[in-house]
């Protein structure tokens, strides 16, 4: 996708407006969601246990609270990520990003992840709110990014996602492109993950990203807003 075909409005709500850090107060939650509001940013990403606030900041608003399960090492029982995804539904989240079991996934243990994605995508069609897989791609090789992507397609969760943000490193358009290789148009790519500027923001999209996670959206915003006024 071009920068030119996008408005600053519809970049902007390509954005999951990002806080999952684990030291700060409420006026930092409470920031994100007024800036999510004002900017138009699709989601604000968050971890579980503030959920219950940034609802009540969003609530009324198309803005919608995105919470993390298993994050960021995924290392929890499939019944922890389950449980924990329904109580993030209840409390507000309307979509939920969750980390895959990667020990799984290197001991090729490809019925395990499918029953974990199955079960947590289940959890969220129940209560009709997005799905999203986080494969932290730092740690896996090209085989197991295509064999990650070919089971969520297989599954059917609505996005596949690059990173958490706290790996080794973050996005890269190269990882997207070969995500996108294999789930074609049938399943959606965020990428995540040291997305600073607007450059990096619009090569992922080029790539085949249809959301960003980033912490710097409004840098990335304004920073568009002057690229496509020149």
């Amino acid at each position: 996708m071009s920068d030119k075909k996008l408005t600053w409005q519809q970049l902007a709500n390509m954005i999951d407006h990002t806080n999952l850090k684990q030291y700060v107060p409420n006026e930092a939650f409470e920031k994100l969601c007024d800036e999510a509001k004002q900017y138009g940013f699709k989601t604000v990403a968050i971890n579980c246990a503030t959920t219950e606030f940034c609802y009540g900041q969003l609530k009324d608003t198309p803005v919608l609270v995105d919470s993390a399960v298993g994050f960021p090492l995924g290392q929890s029982t499939l019944e922890t990520k389950v449980f924990e995804t329904e109580d993030a539904i209840r409390k507000g989240a309307g979509e939920i990003d969750y980390v895959a079991n990667l020990v799984e996934l290197k001991n090729k243990n490809y019925d395990y992840i499918r029953r974990e994605m199955d079960g947590i995508i289940e959890m969220c069609r129940k209560y009709q709110v997005t799905s999203k897989v986080i494969f932290e791609n730092c740690y896996l090789t090209e085989d197991e990014i295509v064999k990650m992507a070919e089971i969520a397609l297989e599954i059917g969760i609505d996005f596949i996602k690059t990173s958490t943000g706290f790996g080794e490193y973050g996005a890269k358009a190269e990882h997207v492109r070969l995500m996108k290789s294999v789930v074609g148009d049938k399943l959606k790519v965020k990428a995540a993950g040291g997305i600073r500027d607007v450059q990096t923001a619009l090569a992922m999209i080029d790539a085949g990203a249809s959301r960003i996670g980033t912490s710097s959206g409004i840098r990335i915003v304004e920073d568009y807003k002057k690229m496509t006024e020149e």
